[in-house]
């Protein structure tokens, strides 16, 4: 899509990280805003719906927030996320609490470019594809990239976080 620029995109491209900015027509009534993004573009792209990533903010029992990158048709292990973050539980977050850290409303909510970089943890699956897609930022609005490349500029830790 050109000209969409968010903080996600506009971090992908100052670190030079290769990547493609996919939109779709968000529907304003659909809550469930993963399966609405798999819905659109995976045949579109020739992707599976394990390639199209949600980004959920979960409140770890330390009281600070982080961030768990999951493939949408995947539910997310909070005990397992919690592990590989170092902590003993986690719960999902409240909303507002996670809009206003990350500065992203929810169902746009990225990895990438939160208004303060929250710890990051990526299933592992990501790992066995070439490419995957997040969030850019918006709804409506996907990145695909390598997952090497978000793993690394989200410094997050990998580990199996969903079931």
């Amino acid at each position: 899509m050109a000209g969409a620029s968010t903080p996600a995109i506009r971090a992908l491209t100052q670190a030079k990280v290769a990547h493609r900015v996919h939109s779709y027509a968000h529907d304003p009534r659909s809550d469930s805003y993963g399966a609405e993004a798999v819905a659109a573009l995976a045949d579109e792209l020739g992707v599976v719906a394990e390639q199209i990533f949600k980004t959920l903010v979960i409140e770890l029992s330390t009281g600070s927030l982080a961030v768990a990158v999951l493939p949408v048709p995947r539910t997310l292990t909070l005990k397992a996320a919690a592990a590989a973050l170092g902590a003993p539980k986690a719960t999902m977050a409240d909303r507002a609490k996670a809009e206003r850290t990350t500065g992203y409303v929810l169902g746009g909510i990225s990895p990438l470019g939160q208004k303060r970089a929250l710890p990051t943890v990526l299933d592992e699956s990501a790992l066995r594809w070439d490419r995957v897609l997040c969030s850019a930022g918006k709804r409506g609005l996907e990145i695909e990239l390598a997952p090497a490349d978000l793993a690394r500029l989200t410094s997050a830790v990998t580990a199996p976080v969903s079931g």
